[in-house]
């Protein structure tokens, strides 16, 4: 059965930092990109970062460059997202995904993560 588990959430003060954790299992994880979508209240999802799978190329949504890091450890099977800095509008679930060959499109999806981030 595939997985994604998703934890590292919670409630954090603006400017504060949270490290998300996403454990997969049940298929190959290094053939596969990984990325962060984000969706808050009343909201679109938006993606947030991803991570090819040989883990030597990253892409990030303008609104979390130099604020957020992904990365992969694909001998754990397990991606994480850095956020620093963290601000309000940063707010959401947040979930991983796995995609073929490129950050697009999701084929997978974990059950998210609330951050939330007061101010």
């Amino acid at each position: 059965e595939v997985q994604l588990v998703e934890s590292g959430g919670g409630l954090v003060q603006a400017g504060g930092s949270l490290r998300l954790s996403c454990v997969v299992s049940g298929f190959t994880f290094h053939a596969y990109y990984i990325s962060w979508y984000r969706q808050a209240p009343g909201k679109e999802r938006e993606r947030v970062a991803c991570i090819s799978s040989s883990n030597d190329d990253t892409e990030y949504a303008d609104f979390v460059k130099d604020r957020f890091t992904i990365s992969r450890d694909n001998a754990i099977a397990t991606a994480y997202l850095e956020m620093k800095t963290l601000r309000p509008e940063d707010t959401a679930v947040y979930y991983c995904t796995t995609s073929v060959a490129s950050c697009e499109p999701p084929l997978r999806w974990g059950q998210g993560t609330q951050v939330t981030v007061s101010s």
